[in-house]
């Protein structure tokens, strides 16, 4: 112990000096064996759901819709295969607002192989033997010509009259239009629903929510014929926006300094003129009445604008600007060397890209990771809440002591609730059960979401840590790049891996667990935002933000701690202690290297997001002449270009999120290489020559 101490150094201390440190060590051992097994075990266990979940579950019953009697409409091998279509007795009975609470309609529905086309009542139907065929179709079994009507409507056989309706998600909605004001239904304004004619508006309630969604199945239709007419110019974009995020990292090692410095002098420029206008409008308002009236006594007001005609207003807007104007300027001269060191260190991530062009594509695998584990966890979730039993309640219209109660649609006709409720009937309701695995079923979905999160934690941890081991090997070079790995990438990667797994999984499940707090706290938000306690919304709101910040400070240490793993080869907490300690003894050096690189890269995918955006603007709306043939006719032109500008967006980032990360691991490098050597002969400083310019510095010779 006393060995590493002298080896590492004390917690907030310097580290001491190892001759034996050459960059990324090479021989080291597993960390953190205990989280590597805990992970393993997990993700068997993530497996066994899974499997269980997938034994269990059934997906039909979210494809095909579900009848009455929890039968799937359209299932293949079953007497219902040719019946696709989910009819239901009474439309207007789904406007009741027990829908909202229990998801399902309190009225009979019913497989059939089409909807219906025109207006028919059960009272017409019967008397004609042609319309009786076409009725009949959509009636329970046992419904025949020789009942009489009243018997069949008792007994709930059949519904009371048919409506022309349109099929959309399988089910039959009533084919509602609107001519001017008036709402119409299979061209006319009233239907007969067999005790005489009621307004087309009455099956607004019960259809209104299939009418919103009719519109957006119209809208996305046409959204994905402007998908198939301008894929290929939107590929020629994105393509572009790759390309120049690629120019952009490169002209960063030529550029990053001007860039900076432009930007400061704007904002002392913007903050000097804001002072000029505050100074012409407290001169301007010199001789106005009512103008040298002080805040004080004027008081609080609720029009605001009034105080843009007070002197005093502008005078403190002025005084305000110009204290920040002179905070800026004597940072930018007492900063001035830590800004230099952050544009170096900027250019020279520049420089280690362009050594390992391979890693900018690095987020590539990155992607497709947490695509198979995005995948999982919805295909799993799926299995899980479809893997319960249909259970069947008592629908009523009228008052009924077994009203919602659980019954069972073999024996309902002869059964007590039937008897003494007559119009009641026994529908299914929704998938549950009453068994030990429904029991526990929101345990495993629990687990399924924590999972979730540990597993893309997990894959965002590996490929920082990849990225760190390949740039951290680049800076410990002494001879650029002849005494780096072959594939550094590669190399970082097996690494990470075969010593670190551990580690990985230590830091992602710290994460995971806030991040899962975090979700059950906006649960708890949406359960509660009817509430009007306002203590329990206050406690809510700081709890939220408290875990807000964590989170964000959690993402900071770990992606500091795979860095100081990938160079050392320790522990998670170790190596999170080391980095939190070195980075706390140059705190400022953090600050401006962290904002400076914040704004360059926020300018490139600005800059970036930008030019590709005014391009597709111009060239999908067709306002440049020359476009004009070339463009694809669209219903939508926005579609295209919202596309392009969320992709670039993407690229952008992903380009950008591995140079950040190389920026980072430069920079914990460079602290380290200023603690351990001297520029002496036996320790000669390994930065760039650009930096020990900045810093002053010479690596001396034998002779020196």
């Amino acid at each position: 112990m006393a060995e590493e101490e002298s080896h590492y150094g004390k917690h907030g201390e310097p580290r001491k000096y190892d001759p034996t440190f050459k960059g990324p060590i090479h021989n080291r051992g597993c960390t953190d064996i205990v989280c590597c097994i805990l992970f393993i075990v997990a993700i068997l266990g993530y497996f066994a759901v899974g499997i269980l979940a997938w034994s269990q579950g059934d997906p039909r019953k979210v494809i095909y819709p579900t009848d009455s009697r929890g039968q799937f409409c359209g299932q293949a091998g079953t007497p219902l295969a040719k019946k696709t279509k989910l009819f239901y007795f009474n439309i207007m009975k789904c406007a009741n607002p027990m829908v909202l609470l229990e998801f399902q309609c309190p009225t009979t529905q019913l497989c059939v192989e089409k909807c219906p086309k025109q207006f028919m009542t059960l009272l017409k139907a019967h008397a004609v033997s042609k319309d009786w065929d076409y009725y009949k179709d959509f009636c329970k079994e046992g419904a025949t010509k020789a009942k009489p009507v009243q018997e069949i409507l008792k007994e709930g056989l059949c519904p009371a009259m048919l409506l022309p309706s349109k099929s959309f998600t399988r089910r039959c909605f009533p084919a509602l239009s609107r001519k001017g004001q008036d709402v119409l239904v299979g061209n006319q304004s009233q239907f007969d629903d067999g005790s005489g004619l009621r307004p087309a508006k009455d099956l607004l309630d019960g259809v209104k929510n299939a009418s919103v969604v009719i519109e957006a199945r119209q809208v996305a239709m046409k959204i994905f014929e402007d998908y198939t007419q301008s894929w290929y110019w939107i590929l020629i974009a994105l393509v572009l926006a790759m390309v120049i995020s690629l120019i952009f990292i490169v002209l960063m090692r030529f550029l990053a300094g001007i860039m900076v410095w432009v930007m400061i002098v704007l904002v002392i420029l913007v903050i000097g003129y804001g002072i000029f206008h505050c100074y012409m409008e407290y001169a301007h308002l010199k001789d106005e009445p009512g103008a040298n009236i002080t805040l004080q006594e004027l008081g609080l007001q609720m029009d605001v604008s009034i105080y843009l005609h007070i002197r005093q207003t502008w005078l403190a807007f002025m005084i305000i600007l110009a204290i920040l104007e002179v905070i800026i300027i004597l940072l930018l001269i007492f900063l001035r060397k830590r800004i230099l060191i952050a544009i170096a260190l900027i250019k020279e991530a520049s420089r280690a890209i362009g050594h390992m062009m391979s890693s900018l594509f690095y987020p590539l695998v990155t992607f497709l990771l947490l695509a198979i584990v995005i995948a999982y966890w919805a295909v799993t979730a799926v299995f899980l809440s479809t893997s319960n039993e249909p259970v069947y309640k008592v629908f009523n219209e009228t008052e009924c002591e077994f009203g919602r109660q659980t019954c069972n649609p073999e024996n309902f006709s002869i059964s007590d609730m039937k008897t003494k409720c007559p119009d009641s009937e026994c529908l299914f309701a929704f998938y549950g059960g009453e068994t030990v695995y429904h029991k526990y079923l929101i345990g495993l979905q629990f687990y399924n979401v924590f999972l979730f999160f540990w597993c893309a934690n997990f894959v965002t941890a590996l490929g920082q840590m990849t990225l760190a081991g390949a740039f951290a090997s680049y800076y410990w070079a002494f001879v650029k790049p002849d005494d780096m790995p072959t594939c550094p990438i590669f190399s970082s990667l097996g690494r990470a891996l075969r010593y670190h797994t551990g580690s990985l999984a230590f830091g992602s499940l710290i994460l995971s667990i806030i991040q899962v707090i975090r979700v059950l706290l906006e649960y708890l938000d949406h359960k509660l935002k009817g509430a009007q306690n306002k203590c329990t919304k206050f406690l809510l709101c700081c709890l939220k933000c408290c875990f807000w910040c964590l989170e964000k400070f959690v993402k900071f240490i770990n992606r500091n701690a795979y860095i100081m793993v990938a160079i050392y080869g320790k522990n998670f907490c170790t190596s999170a202690r080391d980095a939190f300690f070195l980075l706390m003894r140059n705190i400022l050096r953090v600050t401006v290297l962290d904002k400076v690189t914040d704004f360059l890269l926020f300018l490139g995918k600005l800059l970036i997001v930008g030019l590709v955006g005014v391009f597709a603007f111009f060239f999908f709306s067709g306002r440049v002449k020359a476009f004009e043939d070339t463009a694809p006719t669209l219903n939508y032109y926005w579609v295209p270009i919202l596309t392009v500008v969320v992709g670039s967006y993407l690229i952008a980032h992903g380009f950008f999120s591995v140079y950040a990360m190389c920026v980072d691991t430069l920079f914990l490098c460079f602290l380290e290489d200023l603690e351990r050597n001297d520029g002496s002969a036996e320790r000669p400083y390994l930065m760039p020559d650009n930096l020990l310019k900045v810093l002053k510095k010479k690596n001396k010779t034998e002779s020196e």
